[in-house]
């Protein structure tokens, strides 16, 4: 065999960050890819160009993700999909979220972590529930797919053994996530993400030779090798090794599901989201509590118009923080959250000269990447992967390159808590893909990123949209606010000082953040424009990210 030599970095000290505010504008294509790494959407638009359709794209696309942005998704990440079948003319929901080892109870994590815990911990084999992201990968391709599933992995193998060049935001949060000593103390992982001693730099290449191995064998088995295979079997010794509970009958039993997306009317629209144990009911709550008021004749960027968004989010957090968990869990339903009456009644509650720190009601009568693509047969798909915290658990299966979500942290150790621990249970979960129709057919798929940002986004970009008419690339750039808790708010430092100044004499705990990225998500955005082999698709992609929008 030739021997390769690692290539010298080569790199001139550039300051990277920007002192101008970048403007982009919209992509018109008929074929389209939108993500957070340029590598990535174009391994999705390769894809198309080779005969595949949205869904080979979408996973294609995914699978690149885990290799070019390791600190926010893996291959042993979670997933979620909505996508559009222009074959059946039907929205279909895919819930690829991890279940809990077979020996999680709360006896478990009384015994290991005292009485004391209120959940399981962030960090190591403890945190880590059943990965779901190949399993979504190999369903998507078997039900929707075109091209064989290998042709699928291929472009991320390729990238995986060659290396890539390591772009400024993925730079950034790897470093962060890098100086934490809880992660650099796990088990292999520093001498996989932690070349030469550090993060690499900005620019410096990064190989993942691990993942290619992983990739290939998850390619040749479709997705088998990593629920019962030779991945399995390597996660389940480290696991033993390491004190985990994870066994291979925890993988081999593991199957994503299929589900039907719930949805709100608004503006003559209907937003789509994936059911509980998900958030994205969040975004739905808010947008019923908004219909009741003009936001339109406020404007957009108005102290009015964001003062009444704030306080419809706070509501809809107030009841999900209160109810979601696991749907055999909860102690109300879906629809009574959604229901129109109970959620006037809400609306009723909020005051617009003055902000408040809502409790939850009763509905009772008596981080992470994103990716959408879509294709000019009309297939529109809305996908989205998380290790959660950054690089997750921090375990990571050196020689397949696997890094692990810390998904179980989520989970309660408080007795009667509806999202408490339990064998083959799901967490409560913070990724969500959205889908928007009208009357009954596609209009845009989309998403945003970052933990509780993201039904926040979904919301903002939507009232923008819709309310104000911007188009998808205005509404994705403009500056944004993040509800945290209580009174507390996070605003952009693009925000007007007016308007800043206005939320805090409304009594708004507002903080100003350079930081968008990690405080107010990234997204992308592909709305269809028409008859989608004739007029296509209108997309978008955050500024806050390295994303690209590939068309053709």
């Amino acid at each position: 065999m030739t021997h390769v030599p690692e290539p010298r970095t080569m790199t001139h000290d550039f300051d990277y960050r920007s002192p101008y505010r970048s403007t982009r504008l919209p992509v018109f294509a008929r074929n389209v890819v939108a993500t957070s790494h340029p590598l990535a959407a174009q391994a999705g638009l390769r894809i198309l160009g080779q005969g595949g359709n949205a869904v080979d794209a979408a996973v294609a696309t995914a699978a690149v993700m885990t290799i070019v942005e390791p600190c926010s998704n893996g291959l042993g990440s979670d997933a979620f999909c909505i996508l559009w079948d222009p074959a059946t003319g039907q929205l279909h929901g895919l819930n690829a979220s991890g279940r809990a080892p077979a020996a999680w109870t709360p006896e478990y994590f009384r015994r290991k972590h005292g009485d004391a815990a209120v959940n399981p911990p962030v960090r190591g084999w403890d945190a880590v529930t059943v990965p779901g992201a190949v399993s979504a990968w190999v369903a998507l391709s078997e039900r929707y797919g075109k091209l064989p599933f290998a042709d699928l992995m291929a472009p991320a193998i390729e990238i995986a053994e060659r290396g890539y060049a390591v772009p400024v935001v993925v730079q950034e949060k790897w470093a962060a996530a890098a100086q934490v000593q809880a992660l650099a103390s796990q088990p292999g992982f520093a001498e996989t993400f932690l070349p030469r001693g550090r993060a690499p730099a900005v620019g410096e290449l990064f190989r993942f030779t691990g993942a290619a191995k992983a990739l290939k064998a998850i390619a040749a088995t479709r997705g088998a090798a990593f629920y019962g295979g030779e991945i399995a079997e390597a996660l389940a010794r480290q696991a033993a090794a390491q004190g985990g509970a994870m066994t291979v009958a925890d993988l081999a039993a593991y199957r994503p599901e299929w589900v039907t997306p719930i949805g709100q009317d608004y503006r003559g629209h209907r937003l789509h989201e994936i059911p509980p144990n998900g958030q994205g009911i969040a975004a739905l709550i808010a947008l019923g509590i908004l219909q009741h008021f003009d936001l339109a004749g406020l404007g957009a960027d108005s102290l009015a118009a964001q003062h009444l968004q704030i306080e419809a989010m706070k509501l809809a957090f107030a009841d999900v923080y209160r109810y979601v968990a696991e749907p055999a869990s909860m102690e109300v339903t879906a629809e009574q959250m959604l229901d129109p009456a109970y959620l006037a009644q809400r609306a009723r509650l909020i005051d617009p000269k003055r902000a408040q720190d809502f409790g939850a009601g009763n509905p009772v009568k008596g981080g992470t990447i994103y990716l959408t693509a879509a294709d000019e047969r009309g297939m529109m798909v809305s996908f989205i992967q998380s290790n959660y915290m950054g690089f997750g658990s921090g375990v990571v299966v050196p020689e397949y390159g696997v890094h692990l979500q810390n998904r179980g942290h989520a989970f309660s150790l408080q007795a009667g808590n509806a999202n408490g621990v339990a064998p083959g249970k799901r967490p409560f979960h913070t990724i969500i893909p959205a889908f928007l129709t009208k009357d009954g057919q596609p209009v845009m798929s989309y998403g945003v990123m970052g933990a509780n940002m993201q039904p926040q986004g979904h919301m903002q970009t939507l009232v923008r949209m819709l309310d104000f008419g911007q188009n998808p690339q205005a509404a994705c750039d403009a500056p944004r606010w993040r509800f945290n808790a209580g009174l507390e708010i996070n605003v952009e430092a693009a925000m007007d000082p007016a308007v800043v100044q206005g939320l805090r004499d409304l009594g708004h705990r507002t903080e100003v953040i350079q930081d968008s990225y990690q405080d107010f998500g990234a997204g992308q955005f592909i709305w269809r424009l028409g008859d989608p082999a004739v007029e296509g698709y209108v997309a978008a992609s955050d500024p806050r990210r390295d994303g690209l929008v590939a068309g053709w």
